[in-house]
């Protein structure tokens, strides 16, 4: 039985400056939240790091939960997503590109549960600057 699936994304070549500012990264899981129809419990929880360091944000979801973290220090911003229901894949290239100034997105994602056995344990698609798309298993 499929349980759910969770994406771990990794975004590189970030501007530092929405790396540090929340609101930008509010933005971001603002709009996967709306998109995919995702309910937020309580309030969001975020802490902004000292300088030069990034934030990190936490929404525990009805479906279970949204994390993020940046690194503005080396351009970086993580997010990881799981749900226990079913949910269209999300746009995280094209957001996280228009959003954070993304040069590469890698998108990484699990099924979990017992059919996550038959499955390989993660799928992963890759984007550049040149809108190239790889899909491969891992």
């Amino acid at each position: 039985m499929n349980v759910g699936t969770e994406w771990l994304v990794d975004a590189e070549g970030c501007s530092a400056e929405a790396l540090r500012d929340i609101e930008t990264l509010r933005c971001v899981c603002d709009r996967v939240i709306r998109d995919l129809a995702l309910q937020v419990v309580g309030e969001p929880q975020w802490h902004k790091f000292p300088q030069p360091g990034g934030a990190t944000g936490l929404y525990l979801l009805t479906e279970s939960h949204l994390a993020c973290h940046t690194y503005p220090e080396t351009g970086i911003a993580t997010f990881n997503l799981y749900c226990c229901k079913t949910r269209p894949e999300w746009r995280w290239e094209e957001q996280l590109t228009e959003l954070l100034g993304a040069t590469e997105v890698r998108v990484r994602f699990a099924y979990r549960g017992e059919e996550a056995a038959d499955r390989a344990s993660f799928e992963a698609r890759v984007s550049d600057p040149t809108g190239t798309r790889e899909v491969a298993r891992q």
